[in-house]
This record gives C-alpha cells, structure tokens and sequence, in this order.
C-alpha cells in the first residue's frame, strides 16, 4: 500500500488510541484541540496568523491536508482516545519524498491535559510502523528544540538517533530556533 491508501482504509488502532487520517468532518475537533492548547503549544510552534484559528482556515488546511495526502506528500493523522473518542493529539509526515530518498519529517502534538501517560510514544510507535510497513520509507527525520525535553524522550524511547544541530532552524514562536536534528532509519532495511 503507499500513501494514496483511501483515508477510510487508514486505521491504526493501540490499546489506548485511535489514528486515523483528518477528514472534513472533523474541523469543529480540531478547532476546539487548538483552541484548547493554543498556550501549550504556541512555545513550539510558529506564531498563527490572524483566522489561523477559524473554522474556515481549518476547513481550508484539511482540504490542503487531503490533496498533500493523494500526492503522495503527506499524512496527516488525528490522535483520538479510544475510550472518549476525543482527539488528544495529532502526527504529521510532511515532505514525504519517494525514490531514491524514501524519507520524510514527522511533527506531532499532544493536548496539555494528557501528557506524561505515554500517549504520544504509544502513537507514534504505530504510526511509525505504518510509514515504514506500508508505505515503504526508509527514514523518518524529526526535530526538536534543545529545550523540549519531552519530545528529546519520546524521540529517543522510538529509536531516534541525533544527527546533528541546526542553529536558527525554524522560526518558531516568532523567533529563529536551534533545533537539534534526529532521525529514524526503517529496521528492515538494516
């Protein structure tokens, strides 16, 4: 299968969670996700532009998620609690580029109220096996600021191994940041 898989098809179930590629239908969820952590999360992520948080800017980003997806660019997941249904979190793969590369980056997100449970190794370890099972990848590259000690953890508990250091990598809160660069090379193919 690779990454044209239909978005229905796409499920990946843990004993916790649900992963599932954003649809539509699911705008007002993740309103309501970024509006809830839009102070937890803003440390680590770009400064949203104006309407960044309306549910027509949303609705806009989960058309341009789905067209990125049947390109073959990307797959962007919801995290959602099995037991509530509620969406926790979420993992992006971007950049997905094919041939003689077969990599891409990872980013993800969890909401403040569940953090510290595990949750976001449990998904990213599914998702993983995912990109590289069915998708055929063969690295996955994700980076963190020095200071996020959580996802230094969580990269390291999947495998991540540092490559190195990128000085005022992204702008990221309104200010270039260092991020120290890691990646993931699939096990089959060692």
């Amino acid at each position: 299968m690779d990454i044209i898989a239909e978005p229905q098809l796409i499920r990946l179930v843990t004993e916790r969670l649900v992963l599932r590629p954003v649809a539509g239908g699911d705008a007002l969820q993740i309103q309501r996700y970024n509006l809830n952590n839009r102070d937890h999360l803003q440390p680590w992520q770009p400064i949203r532009p104006a309407g960044f948080f309306e549910l027509d800017a949303i609705i806009h980003r989960i058309a341009y998620t789905e067209y990125e997806r049947i390109a073959g660019r990307g797959l962007h997941l919801l995290i959602i609690e099995r037991d509530s249904a509620d969406m926790v979190g979420e993992c992006i793969f971007s950049n997905v580029v094919l041939g003689a590369f077969q990599a891409c980056h990872l980013g993800y997100s969890l909401a403040e109220q569940v953090q510290g449970k595990g949750l976001m190794t449990e998904a990213l370890h599914r998702a993983i096996a995912y990109a590289f099972e069915d998708l055929g990848l063969h690295r996955i590259m994700a980076n963190y600021r020095p200071e996020n000690e959580r996802s230094a953890r969580v990269l390291s508990a999947l495998g991540f191994e540092r490559e190195g250091f990128a000085r005022a990598y992204l702008k990221i809160n309104g200010e270039w940041a260092d991020h120290v660069l890691t990646a993931l090379i699939n096990p089959a193919a060692r």
